[in-house]
């Protein structure tokens, strides 16, 4: 069953990304009246697209941690090591998407390394 459950949160993952960005994303962003923060509306774009795809990255992530589970429920190390790589991967989209302007990504990353130091220190 994890299995199963990790191969759904890929095929959702991939049609999340896909979709949002083509059905969704695009067409949110031939408005005229988002909101301007840090002075214009590429910063709000690039935080919507970023938050919209860190979903699917985080989805990927729990379909890894399942597959751990399905070949070795006794692999702590293995999973906090999915963990890290997940949101030091969270921390790098945030920092690119927005140009380093949001807040986020200091924070994913510190999540990330944390995670790692608790499993090999």
């Amino acid at each position: 069953m994890y299995y199963i459950a990790a191969i759904l949160l890929v095929v959702v993952g991939v049609a999340h990304s896909y979709l949002g960005e083509r059905y969704i994303l695009i067409r949110l962003f031939r408005r005229d009246n988002l909101p301007k923060l840090f002075g214009g509306t590429e910063f709000t774009r690039n935080t919507l697209r970023f938050a919209w795809h860190l979903t699917t990255l985080a989805w990927f992530g729990f379909a890894s941690i399942l597959l751990c589970l399905a070949t070795d429920t006794s692999n702590a190390s293995a999973i906090a090591t999915i963990v890290g790589i997940t949101f030091c991967l969270h921390g790098l989209v945030a920092l690119l998407g927005s140009k380093g302007r949001h807040l986020a990504w200091p924070v994913f990353i510190a999540i990330g390394l944390a995670t790692f130091y608790g499993a090999y220190a």
